[in-house]
């Protein structure tokens, strides 16, 4: 079975969008087109497509509070959305069977093959058709948006680590902005303005256009926001543009996963006005929002925020946040112990506040303290549960850490790329704004916890395991210099694939295997889409890694040529098919649970070692690009895994990785450049160095 914390490589989904070809009569893009031109969500400024030609907010809607006003409203394109395809089980079983292919050995194979044919031609068969007829009856959502959630939920690991990721913003471009106490006001702010921009309906929808001359004009615009909201997709489809589900949104702010037994619970209360800010372990509440649900004025946030930097409070002995590093059930038990110890209406406003702002208190020295703090810190200053946390250090540093179970990485990087472009654009404070003369010490209320010695107990132990698992995470990155994106694309050859080729071939030489690896697309293109595995490792990357890594000297530059060719020609084709909801992954998952859930004895596919073989993805990947990203991270989904975060600019590539004591991240990362090393060897026509 997947294991839950492998859906963690979904922070970062590259979108690449699907096109059902059925909607119209006129033929939809070529599938390879599209995927390559999709390849990425996040690498577009948060201009392009949403907002470059955004009007200007007219008479009645007040100038600093909304980021833009969108004349086709938010969620114009959501009920007419294309529904998540699911896949013929023949076509499941040959890519699964594909995908295994490089992984086992002639009789192993042999053996899962015949688990697939008696699983194809019996249960199979009957939980296929069970699973369509199902899907039938539930037109409003999606075949695997419920067993999403409900893995996620159940998942029992703590949520540090296991699932959550961080994407670290840029510095802001004027370095004196980039003082904590400015920079956390302008990003609390441009936060602010998001969510009144979302909850009015004025945010640009999320759309990627294949021809935005023709798509993304006022002209266009002026014209789709007349077309029902029941035909509108097909509108955009005309002019090659596709709109993404944006069901996600909504529980960006006032969101918090909370512990329960057996399975944990999502609660949003959007009308809670406050910002839950830490510092130092203590937690502090404010309004920015007034009656009105107007934003407070910059300057009285401003003078809040120093109000909260100025506490000059001893860390807790006991913070309460360790508690959220926990196992779920141990937490859940232990969140039961503060509320009947009368903590029940402070619990409330930390889980209903718009969000979570950290004020760590010393700078960031390097890349990979950078990562180790956003990632998981020293546990006492992030509040894990929240939809997101926003952490500012001492140097104004940011990032953005999310927990995952609400959604997937689209609406956190839209929130992300139009709060980096607003706090740096449009910011709402100066380092020489003079912050309110407002009595801070009557407005910021400082939270207290009553805590017996259970809980004390608790928040120790938590604390105990915390230290010692982070102690056992290692991280590392390089910067590949010689070359990326303009290079790759003159040899006619995808990026994405040589970066996932490097990985393979970096392995090999480490290890001297090939091994599952997990790359995660969207299907956002799709109503309730979620995300569906790209399984990189191929007979292809096999045999092209092996020739690089064991015998160089057979072959020529242009036979090494011609195997990267045909593994990146199987790379897009493995793109095309997850981004139209073809591929293996999600539609196993869901027979999978769905015998579950009838209470079907579990069919021997699923017992098959390789099933978990596949499914222990020890390379487990994402990928991220933007003028706002300086980079991303998340730990290995499993214990002898690395996780790999990686981007391919325009000139350089980028990765950083994190492994535990069962693997060496340095040394991987090393192997890594020789491999990005030799393929631009090759395609230079040079002889591979040995």
């Amino acid at each position: 079975m997947l294991r839950p914390g492998t859906l963690r490589a979904a922070s970062w989904v590259s979108v690449r969008h699907s096109f059902p070809s059925s909607a119209f009569s006129l033929p939809p893009p070529s599938g390879t087109m599209v995927a390559r031109l999709l390849l990425r969500a996040w690498p577009r400024s948060p201009a392009v497509g949403r907002g470059a030609s955004c009007r200007p907010l007219s008479a009645g809607f007040e100038p600093g509070q909304y980021l833009q006003r969108s004349i086709v409203p938010t969620m114009h394109y959501q009920d007419s959305l294309p529904r998540l395809p699911i896949p013929k089980l023949e076509d499941t079983i040959r890519r699964y069977l594909s995908a295994q292919k490089p992984l086992l050995d002639d009789d192993q194979f042999r053996k899962t093959e015949q688990f697939c044919k008696s699983f194809a031609n019996g249960i199979g068969k009957e939980l296929h058709e069970q699973l369509v007829a199902q899907d039938k009856q539930n037109k409003h959502t999606s075949y695997i948006s419920g067993p999403w959630f409900d893995m996620y939920l159940a998942a029992r690991d703590p949520i540090v680590l296991n699932f959550n990721p961080f994407v670290a913003f840029n510095p802001d471009p004027k370095s004196e902005y980039n003082d904590q106490l400015t920079r956390a006001t302008n990003m609390t702010v441009s936060a602010m303005r998001f969510l009144k921009t979302l909850r009015a309906n004025l945010l640009e929808p999320e759309i990627f256009h294949l021809n935005p001359v023709k798509s993304d004009t006022d002209t266009f615009k002026r014209l789709i926001r007349f077309v029902p909201s029941s035909l509108s997709w097909y509108g955009a489809y005309l002019v090659n543009a596709y709109p993404l589900d944006m069901s996600q949104y909504f529980r960006l702010f006032n969101s918090t996963r909370l512990p329960r037994p057996s399975q944990d619970e999502l609660f949003t209360d959007d009308k809670a006005r406050h910002l839950l800010v830490l510092r130092k372990g203590h937690f502090y509440v404010f309004d920015v929002l007034d009656q009105d649900e107007n934003i407070v004025s910059a300057s009285e946030i401003q003078a809040h925020l120093k109000y909260i930097l100025s506490d000059n409070s001893l860390a807790p002995e006991f913070p309460l946040a360790y508690l959220t590093t926990e196992n779920r059930d141990i937490w859940a038990e232990l969140r039961q112990k503060l509320v009947s110890s009368g903590n029940e209406e402070t619990l409330r406003k930390v889980d209903s506040a718009v969000f979570c702002l950290c004020l760590d208190d010393f700078p960031i020295k390097d890349l990979v303290h950078l990562s180790h703090n956003m990632l998981h810190g020293d546990g006492t200053n992030r509040w894990f549960d929240k939809s997101f946390n926003l952490i500012i250090a001492k140097d104004g540093t940011a990032a953005v850490h999310f927990e995952h179970a609400w959604g997937d990485g689209v609406a956190v990087l839209r929130f992300f790329n139009e709060v980096f472009k607003d706090s740096t654009q449009a910011p709402a404070v100066t380092p020489q704004s003079q912050p309110a003369s407002t009595d801070s010490s009557v407005a910021v209320q400082k939270l207290h916890f009553k805590l017996n010695d259970a809980l004390k107990s608790g928040i120790s132990v938590a604390k105990e395991k915390f230290d010692a698992t982070m102690k056992t995470l290692t991280i590392d990155c390089i910067q590949f210099q010689r070359g990326g994106k303009e290079f790759l694309k003159k040899q006619k050859l995808s990026p994405d694939s040589v970066a996932q080729l490097a990985f393979q071939m970096a392995f090999l030489r480490q290890y001297g295997q090939t091994v599952a690896t997990y790359e995660s697309c969207s299907t956002a293109a799709f109503k309730h889409g979620r995300t569906e595995t790209i399984r990189p490792a191929s007979i292809f990357t096999k045999r092209c890694s092996e020739a690089f890594v064991r015998e160089p000297s057979k072959h020529s530059a242009g036979e090494l040529q011609q195997m990267m060719a045909q593994c990146a020609k199987y790379h897009s084709q493995l793109t095309k098919e997850a981004a139209m909801g073809q591929g293996f992954d999600r539609h196993l998952f869901a027979l999978r649970y769905l015998a579950t859930a009838k209470g079907i004895k579990l069919p021997e596919l699923y017992l098959d070692p390789a099933y978990g073989r596949i499914n222990h993805n020890i390379l487990s990947t994402s990928t991220l690009n933007s003028p706002a990203v300086n980079l991303g991270g998340f730990a290995p989904v499993v214990s002898d895994g690395f996780g790999i975060g990686y981007a391919v600019h325009d000139n350089w590539i980028g990765c950083n990785v994190s492994s535990y004591p069962g693997r060496n991240a340095r040394e991987f990362l090393q192997c890594v450049e020789k491999a990005l090393e030799d393929m631009f060897d090759a395609l230079e026509g040079k002889a591979i160095k040995t």
